[in-house]
């Protein structure tokens, strides 16, 4: 579904962030990535979206090489980024019109938007959200909401970001069980191993501008006996 070959970025060709990556995501996986701050996790997620153009490389996304900006409108309709930073997702004055606006766009009357949001609200929980204002929501509600707004448009893949930032141990138990009903490929970023550990098959480090299988959870699994890791590395 994804598939990244040589991939190199950085704000100059001395300074690299990515560098020669080569990275895979096929249909049902989910993946875990992990790596310290600034090694390039985001600007990945930015690169598959072509919210930024690699320095070299080749990026094909369900079989089709995507190049210009115009490559990318179709894939922004089958991908759903949840950004790091939730206010940098929400804009519209409550809720239900942030959920909406992705239906809207991809051509969903008002009246299916609307259906397709309520669903989506009551599904993660947030049922009589609607006419809130999203500005005044606690910052784990911001994020259960954006991540309403990227459900609600139907993608294939996910792409989240920190999804667990701010998230109480209720809601993120929460989110926890709606990603593993979810049909869908995902890469989560996240520096909460727990978490990817219950969550996703593999998990991979980003470090020196490539990514590598982490092979050091066998002991951190054994030292979590109550943890389900079946098919994680």
């Amino acid at each position: 579904m994804i598939d990244l070959k040589d991939i190199s970025f950085g704000y100059s060709s001395e300074s690299l962030i990515l560098n020669k990556l080569n990275f895979k995501l096929f249909k049902g996986s989910r993946i875990g990535l992990t790596g310290s701050n600034g090694s390039g996790k985001t600007t990945l997620f930015h690169i598959i979206m072509g919210l930024v153009k690699p320095l070299s490389g080749r990026l094909k996304i369900f079989d089709r090489q995507v190049n210009e900006e115009k490559d990318f409108l179709p894939v922004r309709r089958k991908i759903g980024l949840l950004f790091q930073d939730a206010d940098d997702q929400l804009f519209s004055p409550t809720v239900l019109e942030d959920v909406a606006f992705g239906p809207l766009n991809l051509g969903k009357t008002r009246e299916e938007a609307i259906e397709i949001s309520l669903k989506t609200l009551e599904y993660l929980g947030l049922k009589g959200f609607e006419e809130k204002i999203t500005f005044k929501l606690s910052g784990g509600e911001k994020r259960l909401v954006s991540l309403a707004t990227v459900l609600a448009m139907k993608p294939k893949i996910l792409l989240l970001d920190e999804p667990t930032t701010g998230l109480d141990d209720k809601t993120k138990s929460r989110l926890m069980e709606v990603l593993l009903n979810l049909d869908l490929s995902y890469i989560i970023i996240s520096h909460e191993i727990d978490f990817l550990l219950k969550t996703t098959d593999h998990i991979y480090a980003l470090k020196n501008g490539k990514t590598s299988l982490k092979t050091d959870l066998h002991t951190h699994i054994h030292s979590h006996p109550h943890i389900n890791h079946k098919r994680t590395v």
